[in-house]
C-alpha cells in the first residue's frame, strides 16, 4: 500500500445487491449498489466497487439478483388485532366495533396482547416492514413484544371516555400513558406516543389533556380523524364543527399530530393540515373494506403534506403486507379519479418509506438509505417469474412484488431474517401460541 493511501475502514457488514434504491434525493437506482453498516448505522451507500475499495467488512453479503431498499414503514396499525383476523367481516364500522371488536377487546390482557403483537411482528417483518406505528390496549406489552421481536415501533395506549379494559378510568389512562413514555423514551427501537382514539370517543377535555402530555414529553399526538361520514355528523351535531375544525378550535392541531384515515376532509381541512404541519396516515384497504370512503390523498400530496401508508389492524384489512397496500393505494386513486397518472409508483413507494418516516417524525433516522441513518433495510429477490424482466423497479415494487419476495431484513444494523428464516425468533412457537387463543376469543363473545 502506498504510504499516502488510506487503509480501508473496518465495518460490520458490506451488503451488495444487483440494485439499490436509497429513496434519498437520488431516486434512480444504483446498479451493483451496496451499503456499509457499522453497529446500528449506515456508514456509506454507493457503487459496490467503490465501497469494496473503501471498506473492509467483517462480513460481506452478496445478493446477485436482488434489490436493496429501505425497510417499509407501516404508519398506522393495531398489531394485536391479528387475534381477530376474520372474526367479523363484511360489517359496517360501528356495528363491527360495538358488537364484535369492543366486546372482544373488553376481555383482553397483557398476555393476549403480547402474543397477538408478536404474531403481527413476524408477519410484518417477513413482508418487509421494519417500523410500525401502533395504537391499542395494553401498549406496554405491545412495546415489549416489538422490542423482543427486534422491530422498530411507535407505541401509544388508546385513550377514550369510556372505561378501558386495561387502565379503567381516564385519569388512570393518563398515568398509564406517562408511565409508558417514561419507560420507553430514549430506547433505540421503541418510540412512545400519546394516542386518543378519535373526536367522537374523546371529550374536549380528554383531547386537550392528551395534547398537554404530548407537549410535555415532546412525543407524537396520534388520532383517528374524519374516518366516516357518520363521524362527521356526530361531531357536527355535538360541537357545530367538523372534526378537523373541532381539533383546531381546541388548539390541538399542529405539527405533533399524525391524523389517521382523513377520508371525509374538505379542501379547507387540507389547507389547515398544510398550515399547521399536520401529518397523515393513509389506510386504503381498511377504508375500502369498511366502505368508509376514499381519502383525498392526491390533494394532500399536492400540498406537500407528509402522508404515510398503513394497513390498519388485521380485523379490518386483513393482512399487514405493505406491498399489497401499495398496489391497492395506487389503483384505488386511479379508478376513483378516472386518471391513470394519479399516484404513480414512485410516489407510492415514497409513502411506504421516506414519507412514512416523515409522517412519524422519524425522517432523520429512517426511511432512506443515507450515511448516519439507522441501518434498517430489506433485500428482495427479483429472480422470480413475476419480477423478470425489469424495466422499472418502482413499477415492480407497487404492481408486481409481494411480501413473500422479501429475502433478508436488517433492523438497527443487524440481520433479523435471512433467506426468509428468522435468526433469533421462534416462529413456530409464536404461531402455536396465537393459534391456541381462538377458543378464548370465541368464548369472550358468547358470554
Amino acid at each position: 500500500m502506498n504510504s499516502n493511501e488510506k487503509a480501508p475502514k473496518l465495518v460490520d457488514f458490506l451488503v451488495i445487491g444487483k440494485w439499490l434504491l436509497s429513496m434519498a434525493s437520488q431516486t434512480e437506482a444504483i446498479e451493483e449498489g451496496a451499503v456499509a453498516v457499522e453497529k446500528d448505522r449506515i456508514v456509506d451507500v454507493g457503487k459496490a466497487m467503490d465501497l469494496k475499495s473503501n471498506y473492509k467488512a467483517k462480513e460481506i453479503l452478496h445478493f446477485p439478483h436482488h434489490l436493496i431498499m429501505p425497510g417499509l414503514i407501516n404508519a398506522h396499525t393495531h398489531a394485536a388485532m391479528t387475534l381477530f383476523r376474520g372474526l367479523a367481516d363484511d360489517l359496517p364500522l360501528m356495528e363491527w366495533l360495538q358488537e364484535y371488536i369492543f366486546p372482544a377487546e373488553s376481555k383482553l390482557s397483557d398476555e393476549l396482547v403480547y402474543t397477538g403483537t408478536q404474531l403481527a411482528c413476524t408477519e410484518m417483518m417477513l413482508s418487509g416492514t421494519t417500523t410500525f406505528c401502533d395504537m391499542y390496549l395494553f401498549e406496554k406489552s405491545v412495546a415489549q413484544a416489538a422490542k423482543d421481536s427486534q422491530i422498530r415501533a411507535v407505541v401509544g395506549e388508546v385513550l377514550y371516555d369510556f372505561p378501558s379494559p386495561n387502565y379503567g378510568d381516564i385519569q388512570s389512562g393518563y398515568s398509564y400513558t406517562e408511565e409508558l413514555i417514561q419507560q420507553w423514551q430514549g430506547d433505540p427501537l421503541i418510540y412512545p406516543a400519546v394516542e386518543p382514539h378519535s373526536p367522537y370517543t374523546c371529550s374536549p377535555d380528554l383531547l386537550k389533556k392528551s395534547k398537554q402530555i404530548a407537549e410535555k414529553y415532546k412525543v407524537p399526538f396520534i388520532i383517528h380523524l374524519a374516518e366516516t361520514e357518520q363521524e362527521i355528523k356526530i361531531i357536527q351535531d355535538r360541537y357545530g364543527k367538523n372534526p378537523v375544525e373541532h381539533l383546531q378550535a381546541l388548539g390541538v392541531l399542529d405539527n405533533q399530530v399524525l391524523a389517521d384515515h382523513c377520508v371525509w376532509v374538505r379542501d379547507r381541512d387540507i389547507e389547515l393540515f398544510q398550515e399547521r404541519g399536520v401529518r397523515v396516515a393513509h389506510l386504503p384497504e381498511s377504508n375500502m373494506k369498511l366502505a368508509s370512503g376514499v381519502a383525498p390523498i392526491p390533494k394532500m400530496l399536492r400540498k406537500k403534506i407528509p402522508v404515510g401508508l398503513g394497513t390498519d389492524g388485521c380485523a379490518s384489512n386483513n393482512n399487514l403486507d405493505l406491498f399489497q397496500e401499495m398496489d391497492m393505494a395506487a389503483k384505488l386513486h386511479k379508478v376513483f379519479s378516472h386518471d391513470p397518472t394519479v399516484m404513480g409508483a414512485e410516489e407510492v413507494v415514497k409513502m411506504a418509506t421516506i414519507e412514512g418516516a416523515r409522517a412519524l417524525g422519524l425522517e432523520k433516522e429512517i426511511g432512506s438509505l443515507e450515511k448516519g441513518k439507522k441501518a434498517d433495510f430489506i433485500i428482495l429477490d427479483f429472480h422470480k417469474p413475476h419480477l423478470v424482466p425489469v424495466y422499472n423497479l418502482y413499477s415492480h415494487l407497487v404492481y408486481a412484488a409481494q411480501g413473500a419476495d422479501v429475502d433478508t431484513v436488517f433492523i438497527n444494523g443487524k440481520p433479523v431474517i435471512k433467506n426468509r428464516e428468522f435468526l433469533e425468533m421462534d416462529l413456530e412457537k409464536v404461531l402455536g401460541q396465537a393459534g391456541e387463543i381462538k377458543r378464548k376469543i370465541l368464548g369472550f363473545l358468547k358470554k
